[in-house]
């Protein structure tokens, strides 16, 4: 038995991504459902809500952690289509889970929701990312919005920002070797955080430690991000 005894559903656009993710926490005596499901697309986000609440009765907690810059841009640079598939993809995708989802934790009095933001919604994205940060402050001012509506509820929602994070973010948006340097530069501790890291905070936010936190969002970031 893994050490929470929570079961799982790994939700991801890569499916075999999610199928590996399962398969490790069934092996660690929890049961997991992989399912592939694109998140800009709202009957995919509320057909996982079903299956999830058939699998395993109820759904006390939700992560949402998808999201990219899609690409590198200067503002100037920054067309409809940028603009829009990032905004699909970190807004949209966010807000269809939690509509999803609502309505099954407030029946039972209990739900916890953690977006994924980023500390670029405190700097804007100058440069590169403008785009980027402008849907990641919708995300935080959204996650307030939700838990200050059903705070009596039973409902938490926080948000985390964290900075330069070890993942396949920034390949995936296209930084640069000089970005990615700039990055680290910016870091006090002088290293990515680790995915590991942003796993112990959803875990410490979802738990019985935090019943009086709400509507915020928490920085994770080694501490930079603040000039």
């Amino acid at each position: 038995m893994n050490r929470t005894g929570t079961d799982v559903v790994c939700a991801d656009i890569n499916e075999k991504g999610a199928g590996e993710t399962a398969a490790e926490v069934n092996g660690k005596g929890s049961q997991a459902l992989a399912l592939k499901v694109d998140v800009t697309r709202r009957n995919e986000v509320n057909d996982m809500a079903e299956r999830a609440i058939a699998a395993f009765g109820a759904v006390q907690f939700l992560f949402n952690s998808a999201g990219s810059a899609i690409r590198r841009a200067k503002f100037l640079d920054i067309d409809d289509a940028l603009l829009q598939q990032t905004f699909a993809l970190n807004v949209y995708g966010t807000f269809y889970a939690m509509q999803a989802v609502l309505p099954h934790m407030l029946a039972n009095k209990h739900g916890v929701i953690v977006n994924m933001a980023s500390m670029q919604h405190r700097r804007g994205g100058p440069g590169s990312s403008v785009h980027y940060a402008a849907s990641k402050g919708a995300v935080v001012t959204m996650t307030m919005g939700v838990a200050r509506e059903f705070a009596t509820a039973g409902i938490r929602a926080l948000s985390i920002s964290p900075g330069p994070v070890r993942t396949g973010f920034q390949a995936a948006s296209q930084s640069s070797p000089e970005l990615v340097k700039q990055f680290i530069a910016d870091v006090p501790m002088r290293r990515f955080g680790e995915p590991e890291e942003i796993g112990e905070l959803v875990l410490f936010l979802c738990s019985d430690a935090c019943e009086f936190m709400t509507a915020d969002t928490v920085y994770a970031n080694g501490g930079s991000g603040w000039r």
